[in-house]
């Protein structure tokens, strides 16, 4: 850092207590997100990420509702939560700074990427920012970004032991189909879903598939102003009433808000590993456009889905069931 101006070890030290700041839990990343989206339009992925984190949020949320406290064991609702929090805490502690770097080069009218290193982030990504200076292609930067993340979370929870044991190669995730747990949802103010699921979850390329065709949705020109104004109305506070409220037909079950919910966790990255080092980028995942396979109006989907967990809770009361392994 010694061969930095005063101004840059000064702009380093605000993104990294500004970055720590925002990085509490899903709310303040969430709404970090979309304020950064407001001021700074052209960053598209920052949309993305806060929708995406708003339904990390209510699934969070979901664990310790009514119908899943019935269907899970406490320790079970425990492992899936930290998994949750982690990929969640990981994903904001890598880009926010790479925001930041970005904001505060629009500010000065010069780039300030040759900062990124400090932040331990990629090479593939600092070459994308650079690129994006240059040529303000907004979909190959998010199409970038949604890349970079994926790759990010990885090693440090995909693959991590711990997790991949308890999580990924469990029964209960496993039958993610009923828990929703790899489907996003777009909600409207007119009580509307639109979204996207993937199988696989482990998969980081139908990751990296998933957050592109995610993309194309949410930013469908017809769509779009749909979307942001349920952001723009709507308080964040993860409880799965913040989409249903604008439902025409209600679904039974509740789900708490997430402050009055989870505490704050404190989490810390030690091991930096640059992994556009250590794997390809596969030519495949930069590739826009995306094809829908299935349809993005998820309504009907929705309430059937609310249906179905309902009478997956009244099968366990009825087998007296004492939890899934």
């Amino acid at each position: 850092m010694s061969l930095l101006t005063i101004h840059e070890q000064n702009i380093i030290r605000q993104i990294e207590t500004e970055t720590s700041k925002k990085n509490i839990d899903n709310i303040s990343r969430t709404n970090a997100y979309f304020s950064y989206f407001k001021e700074n339009p052209d960053i598209q992925w920052s949309f993305l990420a806060s929708m995406v984190s708003r339904n990390g949020g209510w699934n969070m949320c979901d664990l310790e509702g009514s119908m899943f406290r019935q269907l899970l064991a406490p320790q079970v609702r425990k492992q899936l939560f930290f998994t949750y929090e982690r990929a969640n805490w990981l994903i904001f502690h890598d880009v926010f700074p790479q925001l930041l770097v970005y904001q505060y080069s629009t500010k000065l009218g010069r780039p300030l990427f040759h900062l990124l290193p400090y932040f331990h982030v990629s090479s593939f990504i600092q070459n994308e920012w650079h690129r994006f200076w240059r040529n303000e292609d907004s979909k190959r930067l998010m199409t970038a970004l949604i890349i970079n993340e994926q790759n990010v979370i990885q090693n440090p929870v995909i693959e991590h032991p711990v997790y991949k044991k308890k999580v990924f190669q469990s029964l209960i995730f496993n039958f993610q189909d009923w828990l929703h747990f790899s489907c996003v949802l777009f909600p409207t103010c007119g009580g509307e879903v639109y979204g996207a699921s993937v199988n696989g979850f482990r998969s980081l390329s139908k990751r990296i598939n998933l957050g592109k065709r995610l993309a194309s949705i949410l930013f469908q020109p017809r769509l779009f102003p749909h979307f942001f104004e349920f952001a723009e109305k709507t308080t964040h506070t993860g409880s799965r009433n913040d989409y249903e409220q604008f439902f025409k037909i209600k679904t039974e079950g509740t789900t708490p808000i997430l402050r009055m919910t989870y505490p704050v966790i404190k989490h810390h990255r030690q091991d930096y590993q640059d992994w556009s080092k250590v794997r390809k980028v596969s030519s495949a995942w930069l590739h826009f456009p995306v094809h829908h396979r299935h349809p993005i109006h998820l309504t009907d989907w929705y309430v059937a889905k609310s249906h179905q967990l309902q009478l997956l809770v009244s099968l366990k009361k009825a087998l007296d069931l004492k939890k899934w392994k």
